[in-house]
């Protein structure tokens, strides 16, 4: 099983979404209702990627590595609420609760010969003797979690999405699903809706599919999610379009530039007006209905951190840096030695004539390709050092003295989220927080702090978390934002597949 189609699988599956199938509105679309229920401290186990473990998955893919090796990950929760929704798999069909996730391409579900997995006796299991459309294939599949593991084999069957029916559709009966995240996880399966180019096995995703057999009349497929946690419909995903009382205005459009994720280009991230200055000359993004968080660069997720007091761990080797390199870093800096250079040249990291880079560079190896990637191996030091200079460059664009800088990147440092990615805020400072925008096809995206902020639990128990964490892709591939459910919960959005690209408008 190539790491690729793995990692993507993850990537998304990590939790979240979750859809009941309700009675199309209009010919040619088919309309499914997302429910949400809340997450017990069980389900907070069952679903969230932690920082380094997206960053090793994201890598690897970046780097294009490819073979039978599979990505080791840990999925894990922090969100108060799964959304989930319900498919039919066979003749007559047999239900599953599954998340409808943009982020990954295969459908998956447990299978009636999963014996020894107890998570599998917690879920609905696939029985192909009861289906008479039901196809043997019975080539194998493996996916491995950092929690636990899936493996099992392809078959053939047809798949029911509300009124829609899906033939010959090949997805993955699941016969080993041991460990605890699948075991307490409230959906029984995924089903990907992201490109062939990432599927396990190269099947052929079950949205194409839904396009071939001329199911739909338009190739497009939308999202819509209710963040009102009081109400009982979660959202809605809409195959073969969109529906016009769930977004405000018009959707601003930007292209897909690489097929696999819904990946496009973003410009600037804003923090109450200001530049934060990273992606001014723009980064890359992707909207990703399986990932409940938004997921950015570490030095610009520590600023917004900072900016709203969020509270993680503090880095020692940040701090580090600041206090025996601070000012010579400084000082290149005020010389207009090229950013990318700096760190190279205190000896912190080498330069490969685009950006710097750890010195400890090794191979990683294809042993399917039989030929070598150069991978990245995270030296701290280094992470550290370019994460000051971004900071720096921000500061000295506003002016500030050196020990005013100096004395705020301190802070920063103070800020960097914890191992598990998650920071804490004060539930009762939403009013002094500030707006954070993001810009996509030239439109300023705005989230305000009850937006971007996730409460869990209720009255004196209640704790606020940051919507942010961090996620470092190197170039090419990166500087990378992931916008999920935090985002998505904002803004509407259509992915059209017929255009290849992604739309966003103000959610109803």
């Amino acid at each position: 099983m190539g790491t690729r189609g793995v990692a993507l699988v993850l990537l998304a599956a990590v939790l979240l979404q979750a859809l009941l199938p309700a009675p199309a509105a209009a010919e040619g679309l088919v309309r499914v209702t997302l429910k949400k229920q809340p997450v017990d401290q069980n389900n907070r186990v069952a679903a969230r990627l932690s920082a380094e473990e997206r960053h090793r998955l994201l890598l690897r893919h970046a780097l294009g590595s490819g073979g039978d090796d599979s990505d080791v990950i840990a999925l894990k929760n922090y969100m108060n609420a799964q959304y989930f929704g319900e498919i039919g798999v066979g003749t007559p069909a047999q239900k599953f609760t599954v998340i409808f996730d943009t982020g990954s391409s295969n459908l998956w579900v447990p299978s009636s010969k999963c014996y020894l997995s107890i998570a599998c006796y917690f879920h609905s299991r696939y029985k192909s003797g009861q289906s008479s459309t039901y196809k043997k294939n019975g080539k194998p599949a493996a996916i491995q979690y950092g929690t636990g593991s899936i493996a099992g084999f392809f078959s053939e069957d047809s798949v029911t999405l509300g009124d829609l029916v899906v033939k010959d559709q090949e997805f993955i009966e699941a016969t080993k699903e041991p460990g605890l995240t699948f075991m307490v996880a409230k959906f029984d399966g995924i089903l990907g809706l992201g490109f062939q180019e990432i599927s396990v096995g190269n099947a052929t995703p079950v949205w194409y599919n839904m396009v071939k057999q001329g199911l739909i009349s338009d190739p497009v497929f939308s999202f819509w999610f209710n963040r009102h946690a009081d109400d009982g419909e979660g959202g809605e995903i809409v195959f073969g379009g969109m529906d016009s009382s769930h977004y405000k205005g018009d959707h601003t459009y930007v292209p897909v530039t690489q097929k696999g994720y819904w990946q496009f280009n973003m410009g600037d991230v804003l923090v109450d007006g200001k530049s934060t200055g990273f992606c001014a000359g723009g980064c890359a993004a992707i909207a990703d209905s399986g990932t409940s968080l938004l997921a950015g660069p570490t030095a610009i997720i520590t600023e917004i951190n900072e900016k709203i007091g969020a509270a993680g761990v503090v880095s020692q080797e940040c701090k580090t840096v600041v206090s025996q390199y601070g000012q010579q870093i400084l000082d290149l800096l005020l010389e207009e030695t090229q950013p990318a250079k700096v760190c190279s040249q205190v000896g912190l990291c080498t330069f490969d004539g685009s950006h710097g880079v750890s010195a400890g560079i090794r191979s990683v190896v294809d042993d399917e390709a039989g030929k070598s990637n150069g991978g990245l191996k995270s030296d701290p030091m280094c992470n550290a050092c370019e994460m000051a200079v971004v900071w720096m460059q921000n500061q000295l664009a506003q002016n500030k003295t050196q020990e005013l800088i100096l004395n705020y990147i301190n802070q920063l440092c103070e800020r960097l989220p914890s191992p598990m990615g998650e920071s804490a805020v004060d539930c009762a400072s939403l009013g002094s927080m500030p707006d954070i925008a993001f810009t996509i096809g030239g439109k300023k995206f705005k989230l305000k702090p009850e937006q971007y902020i996730l409460k869990v639990g209720e009255g004196q128990a209640a704790q606020c978390i940051s919507g942010f964490t961090a996620m470092d892709i190197p170039p090419p591939r990166g500087p990378l934002w992931i916008l999920g459910d935090v985002f998505m919960g904002v803004y509407h959005t259509v992915f059209d597949y017929g255009n290849l690209r992604v739309g966003f408008a103000e959610s109803a």
